[in-house]
């Protein structure tokens, strides 16, 4: 590249800003075109969910668009997709855009032509909408495959909502690999975000999530008679008291962490002291190193309780994803790249989240970015969050995800 102070530098420079606001406006024109599409594509997926792991439909509906704009691609993971797509000098850099693909099991009480038309069984997370702005980005990026450099890796993945999650399973198969992205980027709707607005946020961002179970055995027998028994409800009554203590008394209060029991199951009658009790909940954290400290406590306070009072117990932990982290140098990179396409106003900040995401498995591996896009209007009553029966979203937020998805993969320098 000639130097700024030259002449001939300075005209180098103002060229490549030219073809880089050209290309930013390309984007833009084919994000609106592809709309229609876009919501009609989002529909089919919406009406027809599937839960983690058995994703085949959606999966097909993924490989036939690919297959119909001559893009290649091969299935991984059981029914994850994965794409590449070619720009100029492909061997300058390579960035991969993820979209998950499953849906939840909840009933859709939303009265729209698209409800969902498999009962119990609903897109209440927005992956439908994940999975079609990627396709719309791959579409874009394909056809101006001659305006950008590089290579970019379109990674549809099933089984986000679901441990192992298919992140793992993705990376297990070599989705990073062959070639190797050398940054990745995840979207996700935000139903507390206005529509027409994004928001990023460098560092942590989600916390990690660990399901817990435990189950206190006993001898049970009569409630006139507890003296001839174990009480298994009593025993794991001290066990959901002291496992608040966990957070409370050993963690840094300028971490953030969570742990919930969120069931307790155990007897069926007024007069019978259960010979059995299960207890099930989570574990959240920012701090990897804590995390793994927080299980060796939770191990020692749950046996020490239940020997003191002569019960047997078991507890497993089901290790789940880790945090999601933002790399510092990526994140800023992609602020501006979004600055630069929506303008400054519609690109905020994310607010921190105890919830999870198995984008974070990406994020241990190679720089990532994970950000919001705005899916809420208040006017039209479309503000439900993810995980409800009334979830739903501004369609009007399709183009926005597909034209900044197709942008950051034609446009990301990557951090050194």
């Amino acid at each position: 590249m000639q130097p700024l102070h030259t002449t001939a530098g300075f005209a180098t420079r103002l060229h490549e800003v030219y073809l880089r606001a050209m290309l930013a406006h390309r984007i833009r024109e084919m994000a609106a075109v592809w709309e229609e599409e876009g919501v009609r594509i989002r529909r089919t997926l919406h009406a027809n969910p599937e839960l983690s792991y058995q994703e085949h439909e959606t999966s097909a509906l993924v490989r036939r668009h690919l297959q119909e704009w001559g893009i290649p691609h091969a299935t991984m993971a059981g029914t994850g997709v994965v794409g590449l797509l070619h720009g100029k000098d492909p061997d300058s850099r390579v960035v991969a855009l993820r979209a998950d693909m499953d849906a939840l099991p909840i009933l859709e009480e939303n009265n729209v032509p698209y409800r969902s038309t498999r009962e119990g069984v609903m897109h209440a997370c927005g992956h439908d909408v994940h999975t079609t702005c990627l396709l719309g980005a791959a579409r874009i990026l394909h056809t101006l495959r001659d305006e950008w450099k590089g290579t970019v890796k379109l990674v549809f993945q099933p089984g986000e909502e679901k441990n192992p999650g298919g992140a793992s399973l993705m990376i297990c198969e070599g989705v990073l690999e062959n070639p190797r992205p050398e940054a990745i980027f995840g979207m996700h709707v935000n139903p507390q975000l206005e529509v027409g607005n994004v928001s990023f946020r460098s560092g942590k961002v989600m916390a990690s999530a660990d399901e817990i179970y435990i189950t206190v055995r006993g001898a049970g027998g009569h409630a006139a008679a507890p003296h001839w028994t174990t009480d298994t409800i009593l025993v794991a009554s001290h066990i959901v008291t002291s496992l608040q203590q966990v957070v409370s008394r050993n963690s840094s209060p300028f971490s953030p962490s969570v742990l919930s029991i969120c069931s307790i199951q155990g007897g069926h009658t007024t007069n019978v002291i259960p010979s059995e009790v299960r207890l099930m909940g989570t574990f959240r954290a920012m701090d990897e190193e804590w995390r793994f400290r927080a299980h060796g406590i939770i191990r020692r306070q749950v046996t020490a309780i239940a020997e003191a009072m002569g019960a047997e117990v078991d507890l497993h932990i089901d290790v789940g994803y880790p945090g999601v982290h933002n790399h510092e140098g990526l994140h800023a990179i992609a602020r501006s790249l979004a600055d630069d396409y929506m303008g400054p106003a519609r690109v905020g900040e994310t607010e921190l989240r105890m919830g999870a995401e198995d984008f974070g498995f990406y994020t241990q591996h190679i720089p990532g970015c994970f950000f919001r896009l705005g899916t809420a209007n208040a006017s039209k009553g479309i503000t439900h969050g993810v995980h409800t029966p009334r979830f739903d979203i501004d369609e009007s937020a399709i183009p926005i995800g597909t034209g900044l998805m197709a942008w950051l993969g034609a446009s990301a320098a990557l951090p050194g």
